[in-house]
């Protein structure tokens, strides 16, 4: 925030809008270097596609539906008011395996778009 402007609320209209795979949307809600603060909408049987991060860690929020995050060695399902954390250098793979849309926040410190290893 430069100078004496006040803030403004963010929301899916004001913020930069993405769209990713073949029907999923993302917005920046907040885009810095040191963190990312994004909101995302998965339709069933969407996600994306294995990978992890050498720097950021992520944690995802889910704030409508059913989510879920795939690791090497585990798969954790959770819902409205749940969160999981994935340290950097973790494999995972987000997805909805739900019959309705999942959306969620996915909060990165430091920003991940350019800190991604695709595994798959």
């Amino acid at each position: 925030m430069a100078g004496n402007s006040a803030p403004s609320p963010v929301d899916r209209h004001s913020a930069e809008h993405y769209a990713w795979g073949e029907a999923c949307d993302g917005w920046h809600l907040l885009k810095g270097d040191d963190l990312s603060v994004i909101e995302e909408v998965v339709p069933p049987g969407a996600g994306e596609v294995s990978h992890f991060h050498g720097k950021a860690r992520q944690f995802f929020y889910v704030l409508e539906g059913q989510a879920t995050l795939e690791f090497a060695e585990s798969t954790v399902s959770f819902a409205a008011g749940e969160g999981v954390h994935v340290p950097p250098g973790v494999g995972h793979r987000f997805c909805n395996r739900s019959s309705a849309p999942v959306r969620f926040l996915v909060v990165s410190s430091p920003a991940a778009q350019s800190d991604r290893t695709d595994t798959a």
